[in-house]
């Protein structure tokens, strides 16, 4: 729940229908949230999964809706404040590349507050590239945003993103959490199979 909106944010009104759950994703246990959308013209439909810290609670239907985004996962009760949410955003592959995408959503946040400082945000994730930038504002609030490609075929991109009290005193936890959720995030192909709706195949 980003607090300034990027360049890109109205094309998440465009006609990408999502829903997502919560659902064991490994052996363990794990609870994962998937968050899908339908098929929009050649772009097939697409559903991004990632893990859910424990402890946590995520939604799509009521306040992530609310506010234009495909899932939120927050800590605690929900108060409507950016702190320590963090977010999904899958909108159309638009720019031609994934440093285009970040080096826009830089452009407009420093339009907005140009003596914030942007530094990079390290994020591996072994099935994707993605790019991390952590924007330290003046209004002492931290935002960590990562952009991820799953590839020209999926025709959709996505970045998962936190805000984080500079003051924080589990501001370092926080953006580990924040970090390994991105690394563990997955793209899958979203179909319909007899009407019913899941994901099948990595990219």
């Amino acid at each position: 729940m980003r607090r300034r909106a990027p360049a890109w944010l109205a094309v998440l009104f465009v006609a990408l229908s999502a829903a997502v759950a919560a659902r064991p994703g490994t052996p363990s246990g794990e609870k994962r949230v998937i968050a899908y959308g339908k098929a929009d013209g050649a772009a097939p439909g697409w559903a991004i999964s990632a893990p859910v810290p424990s402890g946590w609670t995520s939604d799509c239907c009521d306040y992530a809706q609310a506010i234009g985004v495909n899932a939120v996962i927050y800590h605690g009760t929900w108060t409507g404040k950016p702190e320590r949410v963090m977010v999904l955003n899958v909108w159309p592959r638009k720019l031609p590349t994934l440093a285009a995408e970040w080096r826009a959503d830089r452009k407009h946040y420093l339009g907005l507050d140009p003596r914030a400082k942007v530094t990079a945000f390290p994020v591996g994730n072994p099935s994707m590239p993605c790019h991390g930038l952590l924007y330290q504002g003046t209004d002492h609030l931290d935002d960590a945003v990562v952009f991820c490609d799953p590839g020209k075929v999926a025709g959709v991109r996505y970045s998962w993103s936190m805000t984080v009290a500079a003051n924080d005193p589990q501001r370092k936890q926080l953006l580990a959490r924040f970090r390994q959720l991105v690394g563990k995030s997955r793209y899958m192909v979203y179909t319909h199979a007899e009407g019913t709706a899941h994901a099948s195949g990595t990219h």
